[in-house]
């Protein structure tokens, strides 16, 4: 049996809201996993009933074999650093890390050399003296994973650790929340809305929608394989475009656009198509410029460019494709000028299409 088993779990509230529906996972000792998906997903409440501190409607949930359904928070040896800091104002740096401990009736010496190790390992030595009020944002969130780490439990859970964070705070945290797992070796679940935070830190990524799993995976194999449009439009900045349409003699047809379909789609899946809706989806990164790349084994589109964005290390044109609003992705040394044509190439590995009618991906020649 793996480390941590949710089988079948469930919370339904009083008022009879289904916040969460069948939740079914297996995560192995020292695995890094990140739910994520938009607010009022179950996230969260799926990481509460995990901690204890929300009662599991229906189901089951084991850690290393054993059942924990009716345990308390402090028998299931869980560590939580919450959304907020939660610090202690009036005490130490060096006050909050040994709380914990000191609770626990921990010998003094003790308690020094591990409050000290932690704090070499959060960068805190030369602030154990100051009072939370006295540090940045980020280094209050440093102190409040450390007093989750200095307690050497075997699993940690982390509610959107760094939503109180600057851009470039959290840029910084996210490396070093992954150093600390990595030093630790401690099993993690990381709940966020911040799709980059899940595709940079986690080993497999819950996607949750509605309270609903709709895919567990890699970064890789939701950023490449995604199931359904929902984790296609979820994962990936700028989102996938999707264009709908309509497959009729082996084409793609939508507006006065039409692509050869069957250049990526086999003929049983034609057949099973034909005179139907579906959606062409395709990430705005994607695409190749005509007059730059090799655009063999491509579909070549004509678009008009309503907006650009300069970001520095690349541009995203917002164009439009017979009324159809999409992003494109560029070196920003090839930025199209405002209200002009502009050619761009979709490599046929690149497609993806999906069942108008049931959101799944449609498998495709790749």
């Amino acid at each position: 049996m793996s480390y941590l088993v949710l089988k079948d779990i469930n919370k339904i509230y009083p008022n009879g809201f289904h916040a969460v529906h069948n939740f079914n996972l297996e995560i192995e000792k020292g695995e890094f996993i990140v739910f994520v998906g938009p607010s009022g997903c179950g996230k969260s409440t799926t990481l509460r009933m995990i901690a204890g501190l929300e009662d599991i409607s229906k189901g089951e949930f084991y850690i290393d074999g054993v059942l924990c359904n009716d345990k308390g928070p402090r028998e299931r040896k869980i560590a939580m650093v919450f959304q907020s800091y939660a610090l202690y104002p009036h005490m130490s740096v060096y006050e909050n890390l040994a709380f914990s401990l000191t609770l626990q009736g921990v010998d003094e010496d003790v308690i020094e050399e591990r409050v000290y190790a932690t704090a070499k390992i959060l960068g805190l030595t030369e602030y154990l003296d100051r009072k939370p009020r006295q540090l940045s944002g980020g280094q209050r969130q440093r102190v409040a994973v450390g007093r989750a780490i200095i307690r050497k439990v075997g699993v940690f859970l982390m509610d959107e650790p760094l939503s109180n964070l600057d851009a470039k705070q959290r840029v910084t945290m996210r490396s070093e929340i992954t150093q600390i797992h990595r030093e630790t070796g401690a099993t993690t679940i990381y709940v966020t809305h911040d799709q980059t935070e899940a595709m940079t830190m986690a080993d497999r990524i819950v996607v949750m929608k509605e309270g609903y799993i709709q895919q567990v995976g890699t970064p890789y194999e939701l950023y490449f394989e995604p199931v359904n449009m929902f984790v296609a439009g979820f994962i990936g900045e700028p989102p996938m475009n999707f264009i709908s349409g309509v497959i009729q003699d082996a084409k793609f047809i939508f507006g006065e656009t039409v692509i050869d379909i069957a250049h990526v789609l086999g003929d049983e899946e034609l057949q099973k198509y034909e005179g139907k809706e579906v959606v062409f989806g395709f990430r705005p990164e994607a695409i190749k410029l005509p007059n730059i790349d090799n655009v063999e084994n491509s579909y070549v589109i004509d678009s008009m460019v309503e907006l650009t964005e300069l970001l520095g290390d690349n541009t995203n044109v917002y164009a439009d494709i017979d009324g159809i609003k999409t992003i494109l992705k560029i070196d920003p040394h090839f930025t199209p000028e405002i209200d002009t044509n502009f050619t761009f190439a979709i490599p046929y590995s690149s497609v993806y299409l999906f069942d108008k009618e049931t959101e799944e991906v449609i498998k495709t020649k790749k």
